[in-house]
């Protein structure tokens, strides 16, 4: 049987040309379309436009396209930027590994002006261009590379590869930050895939962090590891004390530099993991494998970790982005359903941050099956990743990520940090009450009726009922860590995909919205 070949499709500028030639240097074989496209019509497809018409070149281009995608046995190929305008070739990409490379309409201009486009002429038609093309793109992509630089389909090249031998239905998403880049893994089946292949992104011994309660559940699905080491589930691990106990474990057994950890758990886990390989001798490599929903759409990415001082959420930390990300959404199966239910707050916090086809999909969510959750994970992680790789270090746009968290945070705090137990609140429960607050705040009466009426769907806390009272959540918010001279800077979101940050509300405001929230 033919082998499949890496695809790479994106929008003219993209740096098609330029990845070939990274698999080229990895010694893949490999075809450009566009080259193609100029042998069969004996003249430049400028002039091919000009004088046969985009309808007759778009003919002649799907049976060229098709045929070579039917044909092909391995390699790699790049397509024009309108081949997968095509019904032919759309129908002939499914055997392959298609790959996305990234650009937004700005970027693509600056690279293209000046060059003979027949299509895009100016700054107007790329964005109408990409606008219609875009949907395609996404729908067709197994991998998304975001193209910051000329070097990153060299260094994302050896996760394709990997992505080729895994099931379909995994995807990846190449994450890019000012410290570095990795590959995130998502899609079901993924780490019984990764166990029979024998592949692993890092290399060294893997000692792997997880809690009792994930432990008997996904722990033997990772195959061989090196140590490990199991924490109590929940935020009471998230401690300077349990960071103490980790990392004088990992000395115990003798890990190196060369190694490296598995965080294999929900946020807590991921949070504490990453924080003792960000300090172990100074810092070692972390894998995120998460097993919570809430992780899989945001806490496994972006390298923030960390733990808690008593009465203060996330007061220590550091970040420390991952080596890989491996999400594999057939651990959300074990879930508990109102753990699952919490985890969905924050895909709904971030279909609101994102807007237009994310929101939408997360709208149309009619049931939290693991399952049926695929594209909107793969979404949000996507989301995520890109806030991320614009602003790692929370300087500006990563505060959009705080949205619900200001007052979330502080019901944790007064409710006691997720001792459901004791009368407190999931971390993703506490959350979605904040959400109702901040688009209160934000005016959006309209929007918060239907965030109100998801949560009540899906048996999520619409009332804050607790022993303190609004004026102790208040003063809670003063604990903040984004807190400045100027106060609490929230973030407030009037229409889906417009977010503001660092708003700075009255607080006869902030109370009146947290006093709705017992009623």
């Amino acid at each position: 049987m033919s082998r499949p070949a890496i695809v790479f499709i994106g929008f003219m500028g993209a740096g098609k040309s330029t990845a070939l030639a990274a698999a080229r240097e990895a010694g893949l074989e490999t075809t450009e379309i566009d080259e193609l496209m100029e042998g069969e019509f004996g003249k430049p497809i400028r002039e091919a436009f000009e004088e046969d018409g985009e309808e007759a070149f778009r003919a002649r281009e799907a049976e060229v396209v098709g045929t070579l995608l039917d044909d092909a046995d391995g390699g790699a190929i790049a397509l024009g930027g309108g081949s997968v305008l095509s019904e032919r070739v759309r129908k002939a990409l499914a055997r392959h590994t298609v790959v996305l490379l990234e650009i937004d309409a700005a970027g693509a201009w600056r690279r293209i002006e000046g060059t003979e486009r027949p299509l895009a002429t100016s700054e107007a038609d790329v964005e109408r261009l990409l606008a219609e093309r875009l949907p395609l793109y996404e729908q067709l992509a197994d991998a998304v590379i975001p193209m910051a630089d000329e070097g990153v389909v060299a260094r994302a090249l050896p996760a394709i590869r990997a992505l080729v031998e895994l099931p379909a239905g995994i995807r990846l998403i190449w994450a890019t930050s000012a410290s570095g880049d990795y590959p995130a893994f998502v899609g079901p089946g993924l780490l019984e895939a990764v166990r029979e292949s024998g592949w692993w992104p890092v290399s060294g011994n893997g000692f792997c962090v997880t809690d009792t309660n994930v432990a008997p559940c996904h722990q033997e699905r990772l195959g061989r590891l090196d140590a490990r080491f199991q924490v109590d589930p929940g935020e009471q691990a998230k401690t300077i004390g349990e960071v103490e106990r980790v990392t004088e474990h990992m000395a115990d057994v003798a890990m190196t530099r060369g190694d490296h950890v598995i965080a294999l758990g929900g946020g807590v886990v991921g949070d504490l993991a990453g924080f003792c390989a960000h300090i172990y001798q100074r810092g070692v490599p972390v894998v995120q494998v998460p097993t919570t929903l809430v992780a899989q759409v945001d806490s496994a990415y972006g390298g923030k970790t960390g733990v808690d001082l008593p009465g203060f959420k996330n007061y220590v930390g550091a970040y420390h982005q991952p080596a890989a990300v491996l999400a594999d959404t057939e651990t959300l199966r074990t879930l508990p359903g109102p753990d699952m239910a919490a985890g969905f707050v924050e895909v709904i916090k971030t279909g609101l941050l994102a807007g237009g086809d994310l929101w939408e999909k997360v709208r149309a969510v009619d049931r939290l099956d693991y399952r049926e959750l695929g594209d909107v994970i793969f979404g949000c992680a996507r989301y995520k990743c890109a806030v991320v790789a614009a602003d790692e270090r929370d300087a500006g746009r990563r505060h959009v990520l705080n949205l619900g968290h200001t007052v979330g945070h502080a019901i944790e705090e007064v409710t006691g940090f997720g001792l459901i137990d004791g009368g407190g609140f999931r971390h993703g429960e506490a959350v979605g009450l904040g959400l109702l607050a901040a688009l209160r705040l934000s005016g959006a009466d309209e929007l918060r009726a239907e965030v109100k009426k998801l949560l009540d769907d899906y048996e999520l806390p619409v009332r804050l009922r607790a022993e303190a009272g609004p004026q102790d959540v208040v003063l809670s918010l003063q604990h903040d860590k984004k807190r400045t001279a100027a106060g609490v800077g929230f973030v407030l979101l009037s229409e889906p995909g417009k977010p503001e940050t660092g708003q700075i509300v009255p607080n006869d405001e902030v109370l009146s919205a947290v006093e709705e929230l017992y009623q």
